[in-house]
């Protein structure tokens, strides 16, 4: 893999005040290709563990796997373990040393959260509402990091994510949130803050890094052709799991 550059101090500002971070061509377009190979024939061939979107109840999803659509992926899950090419690629000297810079020289990866191949197929995918990745993890503290590898173009027709720019530092009141943890968009201040809403459109090869307790969303894919991406998540040496909780259920990666 070719040597991607150390985050320059503007980047890791930038970081440090929008909650995210996109770094431009971090994988060749061969690599993504490789890994789109294999995530397809890992769904034609039912490669278990999946998660359908019948499985999210989200809007647009299929109401059961019974209904039409209802076998349609969401998420090739345990993604680190199918394959070595994605196990050398999620464990990369660049990536850990752009995390480092980051969380610190302590680096581990979360074999629970992410850890997949996210899918957005053209028929049945679903639209996700406004949250963050840390309203369902349990660790010390809501900072973890999650990387995010656009396997083809992202942009907002086949369903790119969508950020609230600084919501990683926003203190939300629990009236503001529904019972699942999503900004609910008939509360009057929230309609303020999701103007401020910005695309984050990707090009193949582009990783984005964003902090779990920034807000974010994404609509559905309205094209004919599925959006694949790459998603891990990592946290810092001294951020543990709670114990006992979902988050320490499975062995780490150190990286």
């Amino acid at each position: 893999m070719d040597i991607y550059p150390m985050l320059n101090f503007a980047q890791l500002e930038e970081f440090k005040r929008q909650g995210y971070l996109v770094l431009p061509q971090f994988t060749t377009p061969e690599l993504c290709d490789r890994l789109l190979s294999f995530a397809q024939s890992e769904l034609d061939g039912i490669v278990q563990p999946i998660e359908y979107e019948a499985d999210t109840r989200y809007p647009g999803a299929p109401a059961s796997r019974d209904a039409e659509g209802g076998q349609t992926a969401r998420r090739l899950l345990q993604a680190y373990s199918r394959a070595e090419l994605i196990a050398e690629w999620a464990t990369q000297k660049d990536l850990a040393d752009n995390l480092k810079q980051l969380l610190g020289q302590n680096v581990r990866m979360s074999q629970v959260h992410h850890n997949c191949i996210m899918t957005k197929q053209a028929r049945f995918s679903s639209l996700t509402g406004w949250h963050r990745d840390s309203r369902y993890w349990h660790f010390q503290r809501p900072e973890l990091i999650s990387v995010w590898l656009a396997l083809r173009d992202e942009k907002v027709e086949n369903g790119c994510l969508l950020v609230l720019p600084g919501s990683h530092r926003w203190q939300i009141e629990s009236a503001q949130l529904d019972s699942a943890q999503f900004l609910r968009a008939d509360h009057v201040t929230n309609q303020s803050l999701l103007e401020t809403a910005v695309t984050v459109p990707l090009k193949q090869g582009d990783v984005l890094l964003f902090s779990s307790n920034l807000f974010h969303a994404a609509g559905c894919n309205q094209t004919t052709q599925t959006k694949f991406s790459m998603v891990f998540t990592y946290r810092a040496l001294d951020n543990e799991p709670i114990p006992h909780s979902r988050s320490a259920s499975k062995p780490e990666i150190v990286i």
